[in-house]
């Protein structure tokens, strides 16, 4: 073992060790709030979600039956029953105190003063005994419970959210935001970064210059001048300021130039030869593009496209800003942000809604993932 690991090597030991502990920090979050939002609510507050599958325990308080439920017992008298436990589960131990909820053991008996003496078992049934009668006037003796409350999972959190918070009509309208805001700028860079990459004309290297620059601009400096030059076309046009075509254009401009960047170095590292064959035959720069340059850039266009939807669909700022709080066009992170100023307490639904945020992420992630290497490593390798 220890020579396999000295063949390995210490830098390749630290990068597998660097990344399983990535793994770790990405799966441990995730699956806290995958279990989470399947618990039942009165667990959520009692215990954490690594507790789920082992149960959880929780202190309460419970009346005995008063001295006028007590019948003789050769020289003793007795109060029996049976303790309803509010939401079920089976009795750890009792007290008599509310500071030592768990003094003794269920099914044990717990000698009190005055000849008195209490039993209560794990099902709830007990047995309170004395040597002699009950006071008439006494209260009914008040015991504190630890009670063990098995599992319970339940798909009650997903239907409130889905059914009745919003989120559904939020989901679809998260869809109609990404999806356009991710294809659009990519048809534009694809098509900007050829021009860019493989043909000349005057003003190419400004232009070059312009993107590069427009890629350092802070998104938050931008976006007020961009909505107040939308809004101003849009009165001339007679279209409303608040419109998912207003979104699409935001994100593409936001979008755009580290698109084109990204996209023209790709095309500029493939081979020159064959752009140069394709002239010869008489292509033109259109059938290139399509025929050639776009299947040689697939592995590109999936990676930029994996960062563009998981951006546009996390976004919150520019889509309350160019969409609106309007119940008709919220976004999913909207709706989310809403209910963590309303519901602040209620994890049930909070986790439910967060696990419906990331549903649609993950399957773009692991449906792409293998672009998203190729495109990562294309040009970083040279072929023989």
């Amino acid at each position: 073992m220890i020579g396999t690991l000295g063949r390995i090597g210490p830098a390749r030991i630290f990068v597998h060790a660097a990344v399983l502990l990535i793994v770790l920090l990405w799966l441990l979050p995730t699956l806290g709030i995958f279990v989470t939002a399947l618990r039942d609510k009165d667990q959520i507050v009692v215990s954490g979600w690594w507790t789920a599958f082992a149960g959880s325990s929780r202190t309460t308080a419970a009346r005995l039956d008063g001295p006028d439920k007590a019948k003789p017992d050769g020289a003793n008298f007795v109060i029996s029953g049976k303790l309803d436990v509010e939401g079920g589960g089976k009795i750890q131990s009792y007290g008599l105190r509310v500071q030592e909820p768990a003094a003794y053991k269920a099914g044990t008996a717990a000698e009190l003063d005055n000849g008195e003496a209490l039993t209560i078992n794990a099902d709830g049934s007990y047995r309170y005994q004395k040597n002699g009668a009950f006071e008439a006037d006494a209260r009914a003796k008040r015991v504190y419970l630890t009670v063990a409350t098995p599992p319970q999972f339940t798909l009650d959190n997903y239907r409130s959210v889905l059914g009745g918070e919003g989120i559904g009509q939020s989901f679809i309208n998260s869809l109609t935001v990404t999806i356009p805001a991710t294809v659009i700028p990519i048809l534009i860079a694809a098509f900007a970064a050829y021009a860019l990459a493989w043909m000349e004309f005057p003003g190419r290297a400004l232009l070059i210059a312009l993107v590069v620059g427009l890629i350092v601009v802070p998104l938050q400096m931008s976006l007020i001048p961009l909505l107040r030059i939308y809004n101003e076309i849009g009165q001339i046009f007679g279209v409303p300021s608040k419109t998912y075509p207003g979104i699409w254009l935001a994100h593409t401009a936001f979008g755009l130039p580290l698109a084109i960047y990204l996209l023209r170095n790709y095309i500029a590292g493939l081979p020159k030869e064959i752009i140069e064959s394709a002239r010869v035959d008489g292509a033109s720069d259109f059938d290139i593009f399509v025929k050639i340059i776009l299947p040689l850039s697939f592995p590109a266009l999936a990676s930029f496209a994996i960062f563009q939807f998981l951006w546009v669909w996390n976004d919150l700022l520019i889509a309350m800003v160019f969409l609106g709080t309007d119940k008709d066009h919220l976004v999913l992170t909207a709706a989310l942000n809403a209910l963590l100023g309303s519901r602040g307490g209620n994890w049930e639904i909070l986790t439910a809604s967060a696990f419906v945020t990331i549903i649609i992420p993950l399957l773009v992630f692991f449906g792409l993932q293998r672009y998203l290497v190729r495109g990562l490593l294309a040009g970083s390798v040279k072929g023989g």
